[in-house]
C-alpha cells in the first residue's frame, strides 16, 4: 500500500517522502510506502493535479493521494482572500472541488516547508540560530513578509556569506527532523499528517 504526494519542486520531492513516512509508518502495523510526483512549479499542480491524482487512484494499492503546495508563492487566491487561514481554506476547498474523491487530499505548507525546519532550530548551526526572530518560535507564524525560506536565505547570507540552498542545505536539515516536534508546532503539517493516518485502513492503525 502506498500514498501519492504530488508536490511543486525538488525541494519536495526529496524530502517529503521520508518525513511523511517517518511519522505515518510508527503508527500503522503495515508499512505504507510514499511515491513523490513532481511538478514544475505550483501553477502545473493547481492546473494537473486533478488528472494526475485521478490516475493515481485507480491503482488499487494507492491508497490516497495528497497535493502539497507552499502557501507562499501562488497568486490564484481571490483578491478577497489575503489572509494565511483564508488563503489556506478556499485553496484547500478549490483544489479539492475539481477531483470529487475523498482519497484526494490537498494540503499547504504555511507558508513554505521550511517552516518545518524552524520547528527544530537546534538543527541550525549556531549562528544562524541566535538571529531567529521571535516569531520564528511559532513557525507557521513566519509570514508572507519574510517567508521560512527567504528568512534562512538572509541569515546564511549574513552569517556564512551564502545562499541558503533548498535542495542542498535544506534536504540534509529535513532528513535530521523529528516529525513529532513538526506536528506539535505546526498545525498545517498536523492536518496533513492526520489525513494521511486517516487514508489508511482503520485494520491497520495502531
Amino acid at each position: 500500500m502506498k500514498i501519492v504526494v504530488l508536490c511543486e519542486g525538488y525541494t519536495e520531492r526529496a524530502i517529503v517522502a521520508d518525513l511523511l513516512s517517518r511519522w505515518l509508518n510508527p503508527k500503522v502495523t503495515e508499512r505504507i510506502g510514499f511515491k513523490p510526483v513532481r511538478f514544475s512549479g505550483w501553477k502545473q499542480l493547481v492546473d494537473d493535479a486533478p488528472k494526475k491524482a485521478a490516475f493515481h487512484l485507480k491503482d488499487p494499492k494507492v491508497l490516497g493521494v495528497v497535493a502539497l503546495l507552499d502557501l507562499y508563492g501562488p497568486t490564484f487566491y481571490p483578491p478577497s482572500q489575503t489572509d494565511a487561514t483564508s488563503r489556506r481554506d478556499w485553496g484547500r476547498s478549490h483544489l479539492q472541488s475539481m477531483l470529487q474523491d475523498p482519497r484526494y487530499r490537498p494540503h499547504f505548507a504555511v507558508h513554505e516547508v521550511e517552516a518545518w525546519i524552524l520547528a527544530q532550530p537546534e538543527l541550525l548551526d549556531s549562528k544562524v540560530r541566535k538571529k531567529l526572530p521571535g516569531n520564528a518560535e511559532a513557525p507557521e507564524t513566519v509570514n508572507f513578509n519574510e517567508p521560512p525560506a527567504k528568512l534562512l536565505d538572509r541569515l546564511y547570507n549574513e552569517v556564512f556569506r551564502k545562499n541558503y540552498k533548498k535542495v542542498v542545505e535544506g534536504t540534509k536539515l529535513f532528513a535530521k527532523l523529528d516529525p513529532e516536534v513538526v506536528y506539535a508546532k505546526c498545525p498545517s503539517f498536523k492536518a496533513l499528517a492526520d489525513d494521511l493516518l486517516a487514508l489508511c485502513p482503520a485494520t491497520i492503525r495502531k
